[in-house]
């Protein structure tokens, strides 16, 4: 049985990295709703109580049904989580006289506390909270403090029941892994005994028990999570996945021939199919963003579908979901608005009519590339940047046309390659091309022209869900700008985005 820590989410920003934190410690975890509590066995150690947008204060706040937990697991309440057991046990916790973000230092420690073990007093943690616990209730005692924050870490009795005013799993608290391994390992007793070889080996097992002797279809898209997929697929059932590689016409220069030749040398099982052309068709005319990703998503669908039906007794669809689409399909503030559709998942299964296996839905990206380091995948396509599934039809503003998907492969594979050739590849977490729906007047020799504007966009991030915009060296930047004008017919201008996430997003559509 899979020992694990389970975390209640209450809308908080940092919930994610709460889970991916205790991940690094080599302990598996589950975000689950507060409202959804899973079904309680021996294989949780711990409950975590995440923190929320919503003060305990409120008439609608949320209320977690807790019975049942208290008493038979460790359990650690953050920011609102703490809040919440200090008010239902009957403790006061009133609006702060100023709204508590951003640094502090913990001032005081209580000596031999097993939470805050090897932690020093003066050390940097993060606030991120708008109200106090005022008063603890009977039997509750401090074990830490702040200069303004009197009750920052509370202990309930003899019980290993914790509550913590600041956020151990971000950045800025500089000593919060100390307090996590605490509560995890010597707290809660967990093994650490989940690594990227212990998943593969119980992710193979899970799939052939489950499979059978059935086959499988699976999508590629060329980029990392659906070519993990594949891999861990292969290894469990063989010949029974059928992989399935589509060029939509929108993918990078060289693209469909490089990856597809990559997976033949891993012993895949797949067939490319080239559908240029009627990608191009169903986008003519089109030049709305949205209506672009469901012109793209709805041909995907068709010649994937087309493809599918050529396999003779599929029974199982194959998927490259990830834990983050997992947890935003139940979360606790329901389904986001919709920003942007994904092509390459709805429609599929109703469609189909087959069983849905994804064998990397409890894994965040960054864990997916641990896998596929671990069963050998190539680096071209491990350390690949993420690639939107419409591909280069959301980085060609306005309508897609086949000369503009010439001009953008040219300028985006230029730009990546020097990346790669400067070795700054790496240290992007994306970077990407946009032709922009705008014409621009230059000279070249003793000739007027009025071309294309290029913009040239390059960010880090650890998850894509915060990004900030890479400061590429100036010289870089001059070259590959006086390159691409220089190399590539249609351009004669280029600019840098410096926009960071939010308020933009990383992809311009």
């Amino acid at each position: 049985m899979q020992e694990m820590i389970l975390i209640l989410d209450f809308g908080s920003q940092y919930t994610q990295l709460i889970a991916r934190r205790i991940r690094e410690l080599n302990v598996y975890c589950e975000i689950h709703p507060y409202d959804k509590i899973p079904t309680l066995d021996d294989s949780i150690k711990g409950v975590i109580l995440s923190g929320s947008p919503h003060s305990v204060r409120d008439h609608d706040a949320p209320v977690p049904d807790l019975s049942g937990i208290g008493e038979r697991y460790p359990m650690l309440g953050v920011c609102y989580g703490a809040q919440y057991i200090a008010l239902k046990h009957g403790g006061e916790v009133e609006p702060s006289v100023s709204r508590e973000y951003g640094r502090a230092n913990l001032s005081y420690i209580m000596d031999n506390d097993e939470l805050l073990t090897g932690m020093t007093r003066g050390c940097q943690v993060w606030m991120s909270h708008g109200d106090t616990i005022e008063k603890l209730p009977a039997g509750f005692e401090v074990i830490t403090s702040t200069a303004d924050v009197h009750v920052a870490g509370f202990k309930v009795g003899n019980k290993p029941v914790y509550g913590i005013q600041f956020h151990p799993e971000v950045y800025h608290s500089t000593e919060g892994m100390v307090l996590l391994h605490n509560y995890v390992v010597n707290i809660c007793g967990c093994q650490q005994t989940w690594t990227p070889s212990s998943f593969i080996e119980t992710t193979i097992g899970e799939l052939r028990e489950r499979i059978g002797g059935e086959r499988v279809v699976l999508g590629l898209s060329g980029g990392v999570d659906s070519s993990v997929s594949a891999l861990l697929l292969h290894k469990a059932i063989h010949k029974n996945l059928h992989c399935i590689f589509v060029d939509n016409g929108l993918l990078r220069k060289f693209e469909f021939e490089t990856v597809l030749d990559s997976y033949k040398h891993l012993g895949l099982n797949v067939r490319g199919v080239d559908a240029k052309d009627r990608f191009y068709d169903a986008l003519k005319g089109i030049s709305d963003p949205e209506d672009k990703r469901k012109a793209i998503g709805r041909t995907f669908i068709e010649v994937f579908d087309e493809a599918a039906h050529e396999i003779r007794d599929v029974t199982w669809l194959a998927q490259g979901t990830i834990y983050p689409d997992v947890i935003e399909s139940v979360s606790v503030k329901g389904p986001s608005a919709t920003i942007k559709s994904h092509h390459n998942v709805g429609g599929l299964p109703d469609l189909m009519n087959l069983k849905i296996i994804e064998p990397l839905h409890s894994l965040f990206k960054d864990e997916v590339r641990k896998i596929g380091r671990e069963l050998g995948m190539p680096p071209n396509i491990l350390t690949r940047h993420p690639f939107p599934g419409p591909g280069l039809g959301i980085r060609i503003l306005g309508e897609v046309t086949p000369e503009k998907v010439r001009i953008l492969q040219e300028v985006d594979h230029l730009f990546i390659e020097r990346l790669k050739e400067h070795n700054l590849y790496d240290e992007v977490w994306q970077a990407l091309a946009v032709l922009l729906p705008v014409q621009s007047v230059g000279v070249m020799g003793d000739e007027r022209t009025y071309e294309n504007v290029v913009a040239l966009r390059a960010v880090g991030s650890t998850d894509g869900m915060t990004a900030d915009w890479s400061r590429l060296p100036q010289e870089f930047l001059a070259g590959i700008s006086n390159e691409i004008i220089n190399k590539i017919p249609g351009v004669n201008r280029v600019v840098y985005d410096i926009s960071s996430k939010p308020p933009s997003t990383i992809e311009w559509e």
